[in-house]
């Protein structure tokens, strides 16, 4: 007798710790616990400790921390009929856990195939030199497609980020001779600037001359010191056109 009170008891006892050990749950700062009673929603809880009955209630953890979904690469066929492979990360974190939990089988799943299906749709739209030169563009414009999907999941977008887009090897090679004509286009038009600043500098330093014989005598003197520095065996000593024709109107 005093041995089946014993069990009986040591049962109950066992019972009670099994209860407790599954009633009794701890939750960190970045989860909260959305609780179930008898199948139906009944509150959010957490952090800290909470209670669960077992067989009555039901919780189910959700993490508030920002997930980081790295969306793979897409083929993408552009307005301009380029077939790319674009691939992208989205930032989101969970909202309202309830929602996340009854509006959606599931969040991270539901999020991750809207992201891949974004992604094609809203690059799709774009020319591709508007998805290489205006990338901040095309990640606002899908963060703010996906953050309005994602709002009855009680899911919150933050940001969008293209990664790379990859593009065809006869279309790197087509991209390439237009940077190389370009750069050789800017070089002969700075040519073409040089030659003509320099001519503007010579006809500028030529009326100037005209306008004074003296100046025009000064610059055969220093041509004629730049000739005698040189050491050569001939020099020709350029003579003024007034002194020449002086002599030519004597000899008339």
């Amino acid at each position: 007798m005093i041995l089946g009170i014993g069990t009986g008891t040591l049962i109950l006892i066992g019972i009670i710790l099994f209860i407790l050990f599954n009633a009794i749950n701890i939750l960190p700062e970045y989860e909260r616990g959305v609780v179930f009673f008898l199948g139906r929603y009944q509150k959010v809880k957490g952090p800290g400790l909470v209670l669960i009955f077992p067989g009555i209630q039901k919780m189910i953890k959700i993490s508030l921390r920002t997930v980081t979904l790295d969306v793979p690469p897409q083929d993408v066929i552009t307005r301009d009929n380029v077939t790319i492979k674009v691939n992208a990360v989205v930032y989101f974190r969970v909202m309202a856990p309830e929602k996340a939990i009854i509006a959606v089988e599931n969040y991270l799943y539901a999020t991750s195939q809207l992201a891949q299906t974004t992604l094609r749709s809203v690059c799709g739209q774009g020319e591709m030199d508007e998805l290489l030169s205006a990338r901040e563009k095309i990640n606002k414009q899908l963060q703010e497609i996906l953050d309005r999907q994602t709002e009855p999941w009680g899911v919150k977008v933050s940001l969008v980020e293209l990664k790379a887009i990859d593009l065809p090897d006869e279309m790197k090679r087509a991209m390439a001779k237009q940077a190389e004509a370009e750069r050789e286009k800017r070089a002969k038009l700075l040519h073409a600037e040089g030659e003509f600043n320099a001519a503007q500098k010579i006809l500028d330093a030529a009326n100037l001359v005209s306008q004074n014989p003296t100046a025009l005598q000064l610059r055969y003197l220093q041509t004629l010191t730049e000739i005698a520095t040189e050491k050569n065996s001939t020099i020709v000593f350029p003579l003024p056109i007034d002194l020449i024709s002086m002599f030519m109107k004597k000899t008339a």
